[in-house]
């Protein structure tokens, strides 16, 4: 059995798209390896744009092994 724990990464500003780039991978890389150092587990992540174009988020979904 799983516990599982899901969180929102929100990226860098964008100005001229809503892609993400390479601050926000190397922050991600940063969330993923520090939540694995505590014992999670990636399970999924998605990159959401916003409507306005201007910001975005990572939703990142880990899971651990009940104690």
């Amino acid at each position: 059995m799983y516990t599982y724990k899901t969180e929102i990464l929100t990226v860098s500003t964008k100005w001229f798209s809503d892609k993400a780039n390479a601050e926000d991978i190397l922050m991600l890389d940063k969330m993923i390896n520090e939540r694995a150092s505590d014992g999670w587990e990636l399970v999924t992540y998605d990159y959401m744009a916003t409507s306005t174009r201007i910001k975005g988020a990572f939703v990142i979904t880990f899971r651990k092994e009940k104690a």
